[in-house]
């Protein structure tokens, strides 16, 4: 689930939602005057999203970590691509490069 608060709330709540961040790794969008706002994330959830972004398509690495963002519910669950044996096995050349 994701949140949206205001900035008020936010502040006097602290604790309150970082502590949902961390534990229940939630997504906390916090409301800010002159339509800007900003996103709270874990600092795991974040290290899988830029491991994500840096990796190389349809390397182990981008597989991990794209991995760890669908049980997040950052991404989709691909339905297409089965994570078994044989899914993880097209890496075996790649886990000396992790």
């Amino acid at each position: 689930m994701t949140l949206a608060l205001t900035q008020s709330d936010f502040r006097a709540n602290l604790k309150k939602y970082l502590d949902q961040v961390n534990d229940d790794d939630e997504t906390v969008y916090v409301a800010r005057s002159n339509s800007r706002a900003v996103a709270i994330v874990s600092q795991e959830k974040m290290d899988w999203l830029e491991r994500a972004l840096k990796a190389k398509e349809g390397s182990l690495e981008y597989a991990i970590a794209r991995d760890q963002l669908i049980k997040r519910n950052v991404l989709p669950d691909d339905e297409i691509v089965k994570s078994d044996d044989n899914y993880w096995g097209q890496f075996k050349h790649d886990e000396t490069k992790i």
